[in-house]
């Protein structure tokens, strides 16, 4: 048997959590809310509904609420997809695009990448009389890399229109701090939802808000499509807890902005750290890095777990020689790039 280190003495580096917790607002609002929980919850989230519509300038018929993006995307393929209709991505893109859509009979084309990122141009190409649905990840998962503003309005000028496209946004945040340093012009997926476009743009509160044990998430898209797609939400699939701290999450801007400023002070720390240790890594626009380390990834996980971190490899992914690490505090970051040291360094890691 492995001699791994106890789940408690584990730095997890392998999931793209805050590696800071949730905001203490809403780990409170959540106590609070505890004392309510016998009551089912409001199953519109009419609260937390109306005030993401304020903040994002969309109204609340505009805005659904779920269990966070992978219940959002299942719902998505239900409504839009089913037996010999198709949906198109790009390889080694998000993993649930593939569950989603196969869970509904239908067909994911997956299109190659460009330099690690979305080749819209072939995606385009790839779109036939059966596509329905476009998967956009943005910055994308797992390998971290962005599609401009411009891009985006190319493809949706040329898509036929009775496509949806996703715009799978759940490193916003991190993706807009990153945009105003490299001065790229990031996303204008609200104004398409303003303009009735056929787009429905993903956010989540599990990465720069902290709350991925809560599970919850939500949608922008326009009106009409809001109302289809929420044909296929179980009923209450948003817990009272998951509602009151999402809600408090928002008002704690510095817990926000002290995740985002980490992310991306130690991005720029760790990716030469890496380089140096002769390990590819690709420059991101999210709070992970895609690495590839070779044919011997299951080795090199295995040892950086003997030694109490986590990353993810990404064989299921289709990329079997890369692992994700995520962006980690500047005192997890210090344990990982030592803890690849030793590996470099010692006998055991020869080859890796």
């Amino acid at each position: 048997m492995a001699d791994y280190p106890a789940s408690s003495a584990l730095i997890k580096l392998d999931s793209n959590e805050n590696p800071f917790g949730p905001s203490p607002l809403a780990v409170q609002a959540m106590q609070s809310a505890t004392e309510a929980c016998n009551l089912y919850p409001d199953n519109e989230a009419s609260v937390l509904r109306n005030r993401l519509a304020e903040l994002h300038g969309v109204s609340s018929e505009q805005v659904l609420i779920t269990g966070g993006s992978t219940e959002f995307l299942g719902m998505i393929a239900r409504a839009f997809l089913s037996n010999g209709l198709n949906a198109v991505t790009s390889q080694r893109s998000f993993i649930v695009y593939r569950l989603a859509t196969e869970a509904t009979n239908a067909r994911l084309i997956e299109v190659p990448m460009n330099r690690n990122g979305f080749d819209l141009g072939a995606i385009l190409s790839a779109v036939d009389q059966n596509t329905r649905v476009i998967f956009i990840a943005n910055p994308n998962n797992p390998t971290g890399t962005l599609v401009t503003a411009a891009e985006v309005d190319h493809l949706l000028n040329t898509v036929p229109e009775d496509i949806v496209v996703v715009l799978d946004e759940a490193y916003y945040d991190f993706a807009a701090e990153f945009s105003l340093k490299r001065n790229v012009d990031y996303s204008r997926s609200l104004n398409y939802v303003r303009d009735a476009r056929n787009v429905i743009v993903l956010r989540t509160f599990s990465k720069t808000h902290g709350l991925a044990g809560s599970r919850i998430g939500y949608g922008i898209m326009p009106s009409h499509m809001a109302t289809r797609v929420a044909r296929q939400r179980s009923l209450f699939c948003v817990s009272s807890l998951a509602q009151a701290g999402a809600l408090a999450a928002l008002v704690d801007q510095a817990h926000i902005r002290m995740t985002v400023e980490n992310n991306s002070q130690q991005s720029d720390r760790l990716i030469p750290a890496l380089l140096d240790l002769g390990i590819t890594a690709t420059t991101t626009w999210a709070n992970f890095i895609y690495c590839e380390v070779g044919r011997n990834v299951a080795s090199f996980v295995a040892g950086l777990r003997r030694e109490g971190i986590a990353v993810r490899a990404l064989e299921n992914w289709g990329a079997p020689e890369a692992i994700r690490i995520t962006i980690g505090t500047p005192q997890q970051n210090h344990a990982l790039l030592e803890a690849i040291r030793k590996l470099r360094g010692s006998s055991e890691a020869k080859g890796i």
